[in-house]
């Protein structure tokens, strides 16, 4: 019995002596690598949010990237240490990712579209953007969609390859102070042109809000089906913009009526053409019908 339990102790002291090193070297490289892991994701995360032309959405990103990359890093080094062949591992959590990439490619365009907007900023939060035709005010932005509304009200849910794979207009960003309105005012063929230009001439000379540099540009523009179409084109201050245009197009519309001018609707006229039969004797017509 006491035999048996030397060799016992003996083979145990013998394991312990073979790994035991191994055991401690693994659990010093797993705490060493989380704590490298975590310092270096806090000196990245505290880098980027000094970084005032990269929105806070992004500020986390590269952190938890370069976290998960070492982490996955020490846990293969462990691994390795206890002599598990980590070529095959590698090469299997390559596939797992490959076929996790194409089950989901979807949803990663949608990442892939969402760094994008990140990155190249085209908008931001409080943006009024144009996608579609649709009008968008942007409330938050993400690595997968980007929630807005309309301006009616109704909450919009924009998936972000649907924004990236289409022409994005931001209304509310401008090179320029000035904004640009252009109206379009159709009158009645039967219509005075002339008197028409200056009655629109005059409510522009009266607006004091609208820029005498560029110069205004009130022209026949063209003849339509149903109206002589007048262009009228002026540049207010970008912040005056709105306002001016609805102000506008009311007094303008007033402006004609008051002068005279028409304002005429899609309409079709229908002529009917009455061809009289002449009278023709009888032998004539059952002639004509064999």
């Amino acid at each position: 019995m006491t035999e048996q339990f030397t060799k016992s102790i003996e083979l145990l002291t013998t394991y312990m002596l073979s790994y035991g090193m191994s055991v401690v070297g693994a659990i010093v490289t797993l705490i060493v690598g989380y704590l490298i892991s975590g310092w270096l994701a806090g000196i990245i995360d505290k880098a980027m949010g000094k970084a005032q032309r990269i929105d806070s959405v992004f500020h986390h990103l590269p952190g938890k990237i370069v976290r998960v990359g070492i982490l996955i890093f020490t846990l293969i080094a462990v691994l390795n240490r206890f002599g598990v062949e980590t070529t095959s591992l590698i090469a299997l959590l390559g596939a797992a990712g490959l076929a996790i990439g194409l089950a989901l490619q979807g949803t990663l365009s949608n990442v892939a579209a969402g760094v994008m907007i990140l990155f190249f900023r085209p908008f931001k939060i409080g943006d009024a953007v144009k996608l579609g035709g649709q009008i968008y005010i942007i409330d938050s932005l993400g690595f997968f969609i980007c929630k807005g509304h309309l301006p009616e009200g109704p909450s919009v849910f924009i998936p972000n390859s649907q924004i990236w794979g289409q022409t994005i207009i931001n209304l509310s960003v401008t090179n320029k102070d000035i904004l640009r309105i252009d109206e379009k005012y159709g009158i009645s063929y039967n219509d005075n042109i002339d008197a028409a230009l200056a009655i629109l001439n005059r409510i522009v000379a009266e607006e004091p809000r609208v820029l005498k540099d560029p110069a205004p540009l009130i022209k026949v523009d063209s003849l339509g089906d149903n109206a002589v179409n007048i262009l009228f084109r002026v540049w207010t201050a970008r912040l005056d913009n709105w306002d001016t245009k609805l102000d506008l197009v009311q007094r303008c519309k007033e402006a004609l009526e008051a002068g005279g001018c028409t304002f005429p609707f899609p309409q079709t006229d229908t002529h009917v053409y009455h061809q009289a039969i002449d009278e023709a004797p009888a032998g004539n017509l059952l002639a004509k019908k064999a």
